[in-house]
């Protein structure tokens, strides 16, 4: 399962429930990020060297989705539903 930002497809994600923060990357970027840059929202987006996104923290992300229904991120510009974050957001039993 994928989640598309602004279309940018994720296909590895990580929920760690405790501190409400929302990992994704892209398939196949190995290595630290060349750039990063956080959003007015406390999130993170992380480029490689060409400057296409690698990767994203979200933080609050399901406090945010409770209070407000969806999830603002300043850059890439984009909401998201509950419904397109639902799957990312399993924990693994």
């Amino acid at each position: 399962m994928s989640v598309i930002i602004a279309g940018n497809s994720f296909s590895q994600h990580r929920y760690d429930p405790r501190g409400d923060v929302l990992y994704l990357s892209v398939d196949g970027y190995e290595g630290p990020p060349a750039s990063a840059f956080a959003t007015t929202e406390g999130h993170n987006i992380e480029y490689d060297a060409n400057g296409r996104v690698v990767g994203m923290t979200l933080v609050n992300v399901r406090w945010l989705l409770d209070r407000d229904g969806k999830l603002t991120i300043t850059w890439p510009a984009g909401q998201l539903s509950a419904e397109e974050l639902a799957p990312a957001l399993q924990t693994a039993a």
